[in-house]
């Protein structure tokens, strides 16, 4: 029966969770508090900031104190990086940037002393990054036991990893040593083509839709397995392919969208041979996913579709944000712990009918409490109005799974563009549709059920001119499902909307602004709302309306 805080900082997208008893409390991202996308730059000199908001809101959420914490987790093991002893402070600072982010992670404790007071700096324990990532996915998912896959930009001193769960214990069969990364590779020609690294990669993956792999053959050799669940990464001249910067516009530059195809099919490729070589070392049937790379929903699919496991989970929260839950799951099961598998990933804050009413009067918005409000919102996007969603807990992890979204009819065309002028963000992104559940086999082809929308998913042609806004330029759709058990207020708003339109779909997308993080408390919501024209917010059992 163990108190378990989980911390995330060395890299990017800070992060803090806590697991109490084997549940998982409560997770959330450091960005949600202080507004800055991220948390911070991921650079090597922010790695001593350490996620004070996340952290002590966990705490809050849990009705526990530092004193009640039996361990914490922090997940980068500088014990793994190259020794700092001998070293000299100002050889440290002079000696590159490596040395000084392992600095900071060996001061972890003390940071979170003076983060936390009160708290032992010796209950922080050092959980390996990849390690932390695999226990976020294998612990998190449905299954006692799965093959586990961790790929991302980097670790202490590797870029994946791949093993086995038997039971909640962890078996390492193969890491990839640095500096070959399939992360790095992706976050590379992320930075070339313009976008912002570290950040921009789904918009990388939306471009590559637009073009054909045709430098495919050369990529086969620049990126490699070795057959022993490893690979290889060689340098790659992005100049000689496309000119920098050209990719990152609203126009689709040919020779940018056919970079982003080859490297995004060859991503596919070498997934579904490391895939192979995993289910040939394991025989297991379910397959679990985390790390950056996870993100990526239509490598996701192409597993699910062409690999050799029957079940395919990948964690909502991959990114390393992740890896605060992770690494909090794996302390809760050493001590002794039943680490109970993860239901959803509303995770993060909410308020009370009566707080969300005190912040409507403090900003002295005109509002009503209509009987429904699920019926008050199908309402208006049956009328082609645009509707800011703000219900319960926040998401864990970049989706808006339909907590904090903007909503849109998904049957007029004019919707996409309105939906990215709304955001500030580029056209040629798709946006996503939420389906109910029992009818998704109705519209989509792939993977059901798909709650946390980290797959792409097929639209029957039937269905492509009556929901053209959320139908991706080859055909594809980033589906999330909706089960009325686990979403009783989305799947009444999601019938509603079907009983006037006779469509059981709904344009969702995060409920932010470009540059900005997803909407986390009332007042962002408000912000958000009064920012751009949306025609209503559904703030709790709210209704507030746009002027005329």
């Amino acid at each position: 029966m163990a108190v378990v805080l989980g911390v995330n900082a060395v890299f990017h997208d800070p992060a803090a969770a806590l697991v109490a008893d084997g549940v998982t409390v409560a997770a959330a991202e450091e960005e949600r508090f202080t507004r800055r996308k991220h948390g911070h730059d991921n650079v090597p000199f922010a790695a001593w900031e350490v996620p004070v908001h996340a952290a002590r809101w966990c705490l809050e959420a849990a009705g526990a104190g530092v004193e009640d914490l039996d361990a914490v987790a922090y997940s980068y093991d500088p014990a793994l990086c190259p020794s700092l002893d001998g070293m000299r402070l100002d050889e440290v600072m002079t000696a590159g940037w490596e040395p000084l982010r392992t600095l900071y992670a060996q001061r972890a404790p003390l940071l979170l002393r003076t983060a936390l007071p009160g708290l032992d700096p010796g209950s922080v324990r050092f959980v390996p990054h990849h390690v932390a990532h695999a226990a976020s996915a294998y612990l998190a998912a449905p299954y006692d036991d799965s093959s586990v896959l961790v790929l991302d930009g980097r670790g202490e001193r590797a870029s994946s990893l791949a093993g086995r769960n038997r039971g909640g214990d962890l078996e390492v069969l193969a890491t990839q040593d640095l500096p070959s990364s399939l992360g790095l590779l992706y976050e590379e020609v992320t930075e070339h083509l313009g976008f912002r690294r570290s950040s921009d990669e789904y918009k990388v993956m939306a471009l590559a839709s637009f073009g054909t792999p045709r430098w495919l053959d050369e990529f086969r050799h620049l990126v490699r397995t070795t057959g022993e669940g490893g690979f290889v990464v060689e340098p790659v001249e992005w100049a000689s392919y496309v000119k920098p910067g050209a990719g990152a516009s609203d126009h689709v530059d040919q020779d940018s969208a056919d970079l982003a195809s080859t490297v995004q099919v060859r991503l596919q490729e070498v997934l579904l041979e490391l895939a192979r070589w995993l289910h040939a070392q394991t025989g297991d049937t379910a397959l679990v996913l985390a790390g950056g790379v996870a993100l990526n929903c239509v490598a996701n699919s192409v597993l699910w579709e062409h690999g050799p496991f029957e079940q395919v989970w990948v964690q909502p929260a991959s990114g390393d944000s992740g890896t605060a839950l992770g690494g909090a799951m794996h302390l809760a099961h050493q001590l002794g712990d039943q680490v109970q598998p993860m239901t959803t990933a509303a995770l993060g804050r909410s308020w009370s009918d009566a707080e969300l009413e005190q912040w409507l009067l403090r900003a002295q918005v005109p509002y009503t409490r209509p009987d429904d409000i699920a019926e008050e919102v199908a309402r208006c996007l049956a009328g082609d109005g645009v509707v800011a969603w703000f219900q319960g807990r926040a998401e864990y992890g970049p989706r808006a799974l339909g907590h904090r979204s903007l909503l849109a009819h998904p049957g007029y065309p004019a919707n996409l563009d309105r939906m990215n002028a709304v955001k500030g963000r580029e056209q040629f992104r798709p946006v996503a549709p939420m389906v109910l559940l029992d009818r998704a086999h109705e519209v989509f082809t792939g993977p059901v059920p798909s709650p946390y929308m980290l797959f792409t998913h097929g639209v029957k042609a039937a269905w492509r001119e009556r929901i053209p806004v959320v139908v991706h330029v080859d055909g594809s759709a980033r589906v999330q499902t909706v089960d009325p058990a686990e979403e009783p207020l989305v799947a009444r708003m999601l019938t509603r909307f079907a009983e006037r339109t006779g469509i059981p779909v709904v344009v969702n997308t995060s409920l932010n602004t470009a540059g900005r993080p997803v909407v986390d408390d009332p007042r962002d919501a408000l912000e958000c709302f009064g920012s751009g024209p949306i025609d209503l917010l559904a703030l709790g059992p709210f209704a507030v309306r746009r002027a005329r």
